[in-house]
């Protein structure tokens, strides 16, 4: 390896989504001369059991809580731990390398998740380096909490009563936040529409959008064709600090070590290779969500009647309190056309020629990796500003379908149909829409394109301030 021009500490928030595209980072900067730190919290530590190299450097710390806590199952207690230990422990990394005798320079940057810019002002005033925040939501789910202020001033958070959020006759829009105007009130991150003000992840996400305007820049894993007016509202607010780079997906390289907490299944790669084109669709809720039983069921049933192959994640804790169990009838029934894994190689999946459809917790990882496969979407969210995502893809870019919050087999047997039939007209449009936004995400991280210049800019910066 050249002689290293700076060092990084890459400090992401603890959950499969975040890791991801900081690891994605960490390539380019590793690609560039830049020795990389990478900070995990102990239990993901272990579950990625990364190998440190010339490159890049595995640090870890303990979070806080007992070895059966459930972590993502249960955010507001993950974000509470993280925000006591992670600061000391950052520290005393940044401390270590200013003593230690391996001959490694010192930290000159640190890329925090933007959940942690709460806290990441009061370490780099003390050590002296550069802050970038890194938010790995979309940039509408970023500008979503950082208009939090605006939206209490308006009146539509805290909400007045959790009926609110399903009451279709109010299905109003909001059309306060700029460039954001296709929300309704049931769009906006679920940590927001809560009933109290003083509900710990409100205040969570209110002072983390108000902090990171100190951040020396503000990354966001999108690009311009995909979502430029918010981008360029956001950069009137932050003085041009906001920089789309991604999706980092495209440029990242080949990734050497394991980014993931769950076992990849790659057979089910082999199972594609034998269904016809276009034919399966792959159904995935990501690494948080969770389901009930009859939500299980429900989904099962439906993905039965529409007579489509389908390939199914289903991680062994989807269902909370127990592993979740299909019906006998349904397995012997969809066993010519189902397959089912508990956690898939998605980006290999979604680029897969046998996969033309995605049912999705639209999680921001999986609505960009869709994206740059050119796989429409069967949007059904969670949590956080999937909603806001959800909205994005069926509305503003017209891409996907929103699936009724209330699951019943008859709306997904419908809406795969409609999904994965090549001749419906909608969807002929849908598939011209997502097609473009593919072609757009490539040229975005070719030489002179909008992220590839936005990531020249933000290395510039950091190894002229090394």
């Amino acid at each position: 390896m050249e002689r290293v021009k700076s060092h990084a500490l890459l400090f992401p928030y603890p959950a499969q989504g975040h890791i991801n595209p900081m690891m994605q980072l960490a390539n380019i900067l590793i690609s560039r001369n830049v020795l990389v730190t990478f900070l995990n919290t102990d239990f993901n530590h272990q579950r990625l059991n990364p190998k440190s190299t010339d490159e890049i450097r595995f640090e870890s710390f303990p979070d806080g809580l007992p070895p059966d806590h459930g972590r993502t199952l249960n955010i507001p207690e993950l974000c509470e731990t993280v925000q006591k230990h992670g600061p000391p422990n950052v520290e005393r990394i940044l401390e270590n390398l200013k003593s230690s005798s391996i001959n490694v320079p010192p930290i000159s940057f640190i890329v925090a998740d933007g959940n942690f810019s709460i806290f990441m002002q009061q370490i780099v005033h003390k050590y002296g380096v550069t802050w970038v925040s890194f938010w790995t939501p979309s940039a509408c789910g970023f500008s979503a909490y950082f208009h939090m202020p605006l939206l209490m001033d308006e009146g539509y958070i805290p909400i007045k009563d959790e009926k609110e959020i399903h009451d279709q006759s109010k299905d109003e829009l909001i059309s306060c936040i700029p460039e954001m105007t296709a929300l309704r009130l049931k769009d906006l991150p679920t940590f927001m529409t809560v009933t109290d003000s003083a509900d710990f992840m409100f205040q969570y996400f209110l002072n983390a959008g108000k902090s990171t305007l100190q951040a020396s820049l503000n990354l966001v894993n999108s690009y311009e064709d995909l979502e430029g007016p918010v981008l360029r509202d956001l950069n009137t607010k932050f003085s041009g600090k906001v920089l789309s780079i991604g999706p980092l997906l495209l440029s990242a390289g080949d990734i050497t070590v394991n980014t993931s907490v769950w076992k990849e299944e790659t057979q089910c790669l082999d199972w594609l290779d034998e269904q016809r084109v276009s034919s399966v669709i792959y159904v995935s809720f990501g690494s948080i969500t969770v389901l009930s039983d009859e939500q299980l069921i429900e989904f099962a049933w439906g993905l039965e009647a529409s007579n489509q192959p389908f390939l199914w994640a289903i991680r062994p804790d989807l269902i909370q309190g127990h592993s979740a169990l299909l019906p006998l009838d349904f397995m012997e029934r969809s066993k010519d056309r189902g397959f089912f894994v508990s956690w898939a190689p998605q980006s290999k999946v979604l680029s897969h020629p046998s996969v033309g459809g995605f049912l999705t917790h639209s999680g921001w990882n999986s609505t960009i990796e869709s994206i740059c496969a050119g796989v429409p979407m069967i949007c059904w969210p969670f949590f956080a500003e999937q909603q806001t995502n959800r909205r994005f893809v069926d509305q503003v870019w017209k891409i996907g379908f929103e699936m009724p919050e209330e699951v019943s087999r008859e709306n997904v047997e419908t809406l795969v149909r409609k999904l994965m039939n090549p001749d419906d007209e909608q969807m002929k449009m849908m598939r011209k829409n997502i097609l473009e936004l593919r072609e757009s995400a490539i040229q975005a991280g070719q030489v002179g394109g909008s992220s590839y210049n936005n990531m020249e800019k933000f290395l510039r910066q950091m190894l002229q301030e090394a």
